[in-house]
């Protein structure tokens, strides 16, 4: 929130022209899985849009497929109680389609991941189920479900987001759940059905199943690690917008870890038909010209008319007017800035309109008044939101942005 006001998580855009969900579907497509059903929920209009426009490449003769499911409400009449309930209210369906694994994923975590190779490792550790495991320090283990793992990879302990970690041998690290699961099918339907008995569950595959199989299964932990610096390769949860500030403010890194322009790894998403993205120099003030863009990612149909931007990341269809100064922000599809603007750390969601002369973080009390601003100090401007800020009058040195109160009508003016 507020960025999923009207839209489901996974539909949040992210990296300029991409969705959550794409990273995730990405993932599957490169890793040979092609047969994919999304189980949605609430507010899913702009999810399910998205998977109808950018993802229909799949082949129904090769029995290809992806598809959202919605609650069916087969068993009950209740929505999704959580991860594990969504699974087993579901099982009609997987009953019919009858895999001899499920892989099951979240769809709002940003990471390149080879799901084959995972498989291959569930199959060699002849597992019941095989959790994808990452490794944290230990100052960030309470945002986790963290796993104790024995020499065998084998997980003999689980706690959710504890407060300390002790190691369970000299070369034990704080390993956390990444989300990303397989499962034998007829291991995963008898403990779902068995946590579906159960009054006093969260229903949950950290919370709930993966506890439960420990201590009665054969569970493994696949070390998620880049194969050639043998470091833990990039993962990011992006549960809040804190998090997914950072992971968008990672891609802009120069020594990204996270590169998506990887031909190797293409990472597909849906795109309108825009112009080429296009910066044009200010000539109003040919002597006090700043134009410029510094490390940033610019989407196509965007137009930069003067002003500075760094450290940005736009989305298609953006327009920067005239000696307006953007830096460390994220700014969504259809965006207008206009002139003599000063912005810096916000999201501004799609379609809002900065008028003339407006200041946005830059005065965190009166942001706060008007919009959503994190602990961290980012605002955030949600979709549909009008913005009346009262005009600034500019002094002579656009660069120096100096105040001028005038007072007229007996009213405070910018």
């Amino acid at each position: 929130y507020p960025l999923t006001l009207d839209r489901a998580k996974p539909a949040v855009n992210f990296g300029g022209i991409y969705r959550l969900i794409d990273f995730t579907l990405s993932n599957c497509i490169n890793s040979g899985v092609r047969k994919i059903v999304i189980l949605t929920q609430y507010k899913s209009l702009s999810l399910e849009k998205h998977l109808r426009l950018g993802w229909n490449i799949f082949e129904s003769e090769l029995d290809e497929y992806i598809f959202p499911i919605p609650p069916q409400m087969r068993i009950n009449g209740d929505w999704y109680k959580g991860t594990a309930d969504s699974i087993y209210q579901n099982l009609y369906f997987a009953d019919k389609v009858d895999p001899k694994y499920f892989l099951i994923l979240s769809a709002d975590h940003i990471y390149k991941m080879d799901y084959s190779k995972m498989l291959t490792f569930h199959k060699e550790k002849n597992a019941d189920a095989t959790v994808a495991t990452i490794e944290v320090s230990r100052k960030t283990i309470s945002h986790f479900g963290i796993m104790k793992v024995d020499k065998k990879d084998r997980i003999v302990d689980f706690n959710e987001k504890p407060r300390a970690f002790k190691p369970l041998h000299d070369t034990s690290r704080p390993l956390a759940n990444m989300g990303v699961y397989i499962f034998n099918s007829d291991i995963l339907k008898y403990f779902l059905k068995e946590d579906a008995r159960r009054e006093k569950s969260h229903h949950d595959f950290g919370k709930d199943i993966i506890p439960r199989m420990i201590n009665r299964g054969r569970v493994f932990a696949y070390d998620f690690r880049d194969e050639n610096t043998r470091k833990p390769s990039y993962w990011r949860d992006v549960g809040t917008i804190d998090a997914y500030f950072k992971a968008n403010m990672d891609m802009l890194s120069p020594n990204s870890r996270f590169d998506i322009y990887d031909t190797d790894w293409p990472i597909r998403t849906h795109k309108a038909q825009y112009p080429p993205a296009r910066m044009r120099l200010d000539h109003q003030y040919p002597k006090k010209r700043a134009d410029a863009c510094f490390n940033s990612i610019v989407s196509a149909g965007c137009i930069i008319n003067g002003g500075i931007l760094r450290n940005c990341v736009l989305s298609p269809n953006v327009r920067i007017n005239s000696h307006s100064h953007i830096r460390d922000s994220i700014l969504m599809e259809g965006v207008n800035v206009g002139k003599d603007c000063k912005i810096k750390r916000a999201i501004i969601d799609k379609g809002v309109n900065i008028p003339k002369g407006t200041e946005i973080g830059y005065n965190t009390e009166e942001d706060r008044e008007n919009f959503y601003v994190t602990q961290s100090g980012i605002t955030v401007i949600a979709k549909g939101t009008k913005i009346q800020y009262p005009q600034r009058k500019i002094t002579k040195s656009h660069e120096a942005f100096q105040p001028c109160f005038l007072s007229v009508a007996g009213e405070l003016s910018w």
